[in-house]
């Protein structure tokens, strides 16, 4: 059976495939959202299908909307073309349970799938005309954060004007003077991707983009002031949790093995890698800034915390400082280090698992920052309970360890500083993330624990950091001299000086230690934790 608007009648086949159906009028709900059309999507990616869509087809499930989300997407068109248009626009979303089980859906919110470029004409042409559509509240974005970065492209559309955009931001900004040439309604402009302070992202990247074309004479300065105006354009923050990794090859094996045809994952021409269907874990957290000038969906009946801004600030600062990504980037580093290629079975690992209790319990629990809303302690008894052990999320430590550089600054660095702040503590009362920044600086060896040749993975300070650390070898702990200092000191890797900090003595004796030779890297965590 394939997954067709004409298949859904089939009720009892989708019931022995153990796939729950949308519980609402499909062609009522594409119906009126044409007709008034209140939720744009661009990025209309996996976790998009996965959890941002579902929000919304819990509300229509309920009763309590009657229009859907129209998807767009400016970077892929395959996207649009092969995963929506050949499906109906609809997705089979698979929830991949901690006891190994699935859950199996088929999302249906979407009502229209467009090409968000003026290349694509009759789409460009729809699309402006949603954004003229009075009834429109909110525009939503999941981009990932390169999508908000003023690139080259970007530069050659602010040069061009607003009429023939290709940049996402370029887009958003020409959609949104569509809307303010046409009477100017409100409308919330909303990120939702998984970056620190994405609303300020968002809102920088459009206005630098309007102030340009302003500068040139493609707009006049009104355009911008209605973009500044708080009381019709808002760029609310936001932050979500949810991993939603590649299209797992059991989970396509497990539909096609149930009846569900044509399942099978495609590459697209620009590298993305796509599905019609989407895999995820159960555990999902969305928290927005409640400012939507022209009303919003009731989306905290689906689960959405709405707030206000500072408490969207301290929840990403629990999660990104405490909670999970500090525990991912010491899985990471030290999971590569020991051979593991899946970060659910270094929860099997009872040295793994004291670092990480020790970094989130011990060390991040008692300064962490509580954001009122979510329990910080709850959050992590999840991520170490439930998520990480996950052994059907198809996570690799060799994925986790890219860009670390860019990452130890906020994942460990505002710990430290914490620490140095607090008048009953101090640095080097902690254990966890020293052991965990001196086993990232022994991964930039490149050799495992075995002794054997590891290739490292992407980071845009790999090789300067490498060629710090070129004199020290492995199986030679009395090459490590005082290699070090320039790196720990250096409060752009880690958000702090870590000799200032006091760390350093200690950093460099985890670290000398793990040189000693093969199983030194287990040894190290064996004795200091």
């Amino acid at each position: 059976m394939k997954v067709r608007l004409s298949t859904l009648s089939e009720t009892s086949f989708w019931e022995q495939a153990h796939v729950v159906l949308p519980q609402f009028d499909i062609p009522a709900m594409r119906q009126n959202t044409a007709e008034h059309p209140a939720w744009v999507h661009l990025g209309a990616g996996n976790i998009f299908r996965a959890f941002i869509a579902a929000l919304q087809q819990r509300l229509l499930n309920a009763g309590r909307a009657d229009t859907g989300i129209i998807a767009a997407d400016t970077f892929d068109v395959d996207n649009i073309r092969q995963i929506y248009g050949g499906y109906d626009n609809l997705t089979m979303a698979v929830t991949l349970l901690p006891d190994g089980t699935t859950h199996r859906e088929i999302i249906a919110s979407v009502a229209e799938a467009l090409v968000a470029q003026p290349s694509e004409k009759a789409e460009w042409e729809r699309l402006k005309s949603v954004f003229r559509a009075p009834s429109l509240q909110m525009v939503s974005y999941t981009i990932t954060e390169k999508g908000y970065a003023l690139n080259a492209l970007a530069e050659q559309d602010m040069a061009a004007g607003p009429e023939k955009p290709r940049h996402a931001m370029a887009v958003t900004a020409a959609l949104l003077y569509e809307r303010w040439q046409t009477g100017g309604a409100p409308i919330a402009v909303v990120s939702m991707d998984n970056c620190s302070r994405n609303g300020e992202k968002l809102m920088s990247s459009v206005l630098t983009i309007a102030e340009a074309w302003e500068t040139k004479g493609f707009v006049p300065k009104d355009f911008v002031l209605w973009l500044k105006d708080e009381s019709k354009v808002t760029f609310p923050w936001s932050m979500i949790d949810k991993i939603t990794p590649r299209p797992a090859p059991s989970v396509e094996a497990g539909l096609t093995a149930d009846g569900i045809e044509e399942m099978a994952p495609i590459v697209t021409p620009r590298g993305t890698y796509l599905a019609p269907f989407v895999n995820a874990e159960r555990p999902q957290y969305l928290v927005v800034e409640d400012d939507f000038p022209n009303g919003r969906p009731p989306l905290e009946e689906a689960g959405v915390i709405f707030t206000d801004r500072e408490t969207v600030g301290r929840v990403e600062r629990m999660k990104v400082t405490t909670c999970l990504n500090p525990l991912h980037t010491a899985l990471a580093v030290y999971g590569c280090l020991l051979g593991y290629t899946l970060i659910a079975d270094e929860m099997k690992d009872a040295d793994l698992v004291r670092l990480i209790h020790r970094i989130g319990y011990d060390e991040g629990l008692p300064v962490v920052t509580d954001p009122g809303i979510v329990s910080p302690k709850a959050f992590i008894d999840e991520v170490i309970g439930e998520r990480l052990p996950n052994v059907f999320m198809p996570d690799t430590p060799q994925r986790i360890a890219t860009d670390t550089s860019q990452k130890v600054p906020i994942r460990f660095g505002e710990t430290i500083k914490r620490y140095a702040a607090d008048p009953e503590r101090k640095p080097t009362d902690l254990v966890g993330i020293p052991l965990a920044i001196a086993g990232w600086l022994r991964y930039l060896l490149a050799v495992d624990d075995t002794g054997a040749q590891m290739a490292c993975s992407d980071d845009p300070r790999l090789q300067e950091l490498q060629a710090a650390l070129q004199t020290v070898k492995f199986g030679e702990p009395d090459s490590l001299k005082d290699q070090l200092k320039p790196i720990l000191s250096d409060a752009s890797l880690f958000g702090t000086d870590l000799v200032q900090a006091g760390l350093a003595e200690k950093i460099t004796e985890m670290f000398r230690e793990e040189l000693r030779g093969p199983g030194a890297v287990r040894e190290t965590l064996e004795k200091w934790l």
